[in-house]
C-alpha cells in the first residue's frame, strides 16, 4: 500500500516556500519586493527560503537593472512547476482520504 504522504515534497513544507511557489505559479515572475510584500516576511527570511528553492532548481533568479536600480526577479522552472503541482495533488489526495 502506498503511503498517503509519499508524494508530499519536503521542499514545500514551510509556509513561506509554499507562498513563494504559489505566487510564481500564477505570475510569470515576481521580484523580491513583491514577494516580500505579499508574504509579509523579512528580507533575510525571504532570502533563505529563496535559496532553498533555488538549490532544488525549482526557481531561477534573474538579476537586471531597471534604470540605474538593481532588480532581482524570480521564476518557477518547469521542474519546479511540476514538483509543486505534484505536491498540491498529493495534499488533495490526503484530504480526500481523511
Amino acid at each position: 500500500m502506498k503511503s498517503l504522504i509519499q508524494n508530499i515534497n519536503k521542499a514545500f513544507d514551510h509556509r513561506i516556500r509554499l507562498g513563494i511557489m504559489s505566487i510564481l505559479m500564477v505570475n510569470e515572475s515576481a521580484d523580491f519586493s513583491m514577494l516580500k510584500e505579499l508574504l509579509g516576511v523579512t528580507d533575510g527570511n525571504l532570502a533563505s527560503h529563496i535559496k532553498a528553492l533555488e538549490s532544488e532548481s525549482y526557481i531561477i533568479v534573474e538579476k537586471q537593472f531597471i534604470g540605474k536600480k538593481p532588480n532581482t526577479s524570480y521564476k518557477a522552472t518547469s521542474e519546479g512547476k511540476k514538483a509543486f503541482k505534484d505536491h498540491i495533488d498529493a495534499l488533495e489526495k490526503l484530504i480526500q482520504n481523511s
